[in-house]
């Protein structure tokens, strides 16, 4: 890989491991429901704008339902369980909580849709889980119900990730979409999934405050930063260096989500962090490690 792509990889890691920063500035404040609208109704917007400026052609073919439908999947059930989660986790907690996303595929593949497993990918998930054990049982939070909540609103989103990216390539697979007008079209479906359950919530729990500027600051850089322009820079790495290599942006991304939790929140660092995330590093390394006839595929 050139020195620009390491460039842009290392780049995403830190941006999408500072949307757990944001969410733990914004959710204590708005409220779990109110944070994840916002974050995805910005997102949605910025990325209108990104198509607007770089001039993509708005062609669904289509699936703009099934796009809608995939928002829902990939973007507002999983915005939602990570805001509920930034209520109790730590930063560091969510960002590592987040690598176990291909664990999850492998887990959902073999129980729903047939994927044969590999002894690889079967020590890769047991590691994982493993690792998401002992960080939850030893990390600097207490070991009680609201730590465990906070873990399973973790996990409920990485299974929505999962199932996110078979049924992308069972109801896309083969047609022509950009991938960026198929983000767009699936934080639309966050959006109008996520509209309803934030007027339920300004009726029944409203805001006790709307924030500062640092709040809005904070919404501005998860949404349009972290969610939008994040989802342009992914796919511009799965074009220039291919699926698989850009993959591996998960293993960077909870050291950067660890560090800015330290560095800006005051978050305590414990050594369950080094444990558990080298743990579910070591499973991540076993599940999108590419096999030869992945090699073969990605070489040609």
């Amino acid at each position: 890989m050139r020195v620009a792509d390491y460039t842009r990889l290392l780049s995403l890691a830190a941006i999408w491991g500072a949307s757990f920063l944001f969410m733990r500035v914004i959710v204590p404040v708005l409220g779990p429901l109110p944070s994840a609208f916002f974050r995805v109704a910005l997102a949605a917007v910025g990325l209108v704008v990104i198509l607007w400026v770089m001039r993509v052609q708005w062609n669904f073919h289509g699936k703009f339902r099934h796009c809608l439908a995939l928002g829902v999947i990939n973007s507002g059930l999983p915005a939602t369980m990570y805001c509920l989660a930034a209520m109790v986790l730590p930063a560091g907690y969510s960002s590592i909580f987040n690598a176990t996303t291909p664990l999850m595929g492998v887990l959902i593949g073999m129980l729903f849709f047939a994927e044969p497993p590999t002894p690889s990918k079967t020590l890769g998930v047991m590691l994982g889980l493993f690792g998401v054990g002992l960080l939850t049982r030893t990390g600097p939070v207490a070991f009680d119900a609201e730590l465990l909540w906070g873990a399973l609103a973790c996990l409920i989103a990485t299974t929505c990730y999962g199932f996110a990216g078979f049924l992308t390539r069972k109801w896309l697979g083969g047609v022509p979409l950009d991938n960026r007008v198929t983000a767009c079209g699936s934080m639309f479906g966050a959006t109008l999934f996520l509209l309803p359950l934030f007027g339920y919530a300004l009726v029944e729990q409203p805001p006790a405050s709307w924030g500062g500027m640092t709040v809005w600051l904070s919404l501005a850089g998860l949404g349009l930063v972290c969610t939008a322009f994040a989802y342009v820079l992914y796919f511009r790495l799965i074009t220039d260096i291919g699926p698989i290599k850009a993959s591996t942006v998960t293993f960077a991304v909870p050291p950067f989500g660890v560090l800015w939790g330290v560095l800006l929140l005051g978050e305590p660092l414990s050594w369950a962090y080094l444990y558990g995330g080298v743990l579910i590093g070591l499973a991540l390394w076993l599940v999108v490690k590419p096999t030869p006839i992945a090699k073969a595929a990605e070489a040609s």
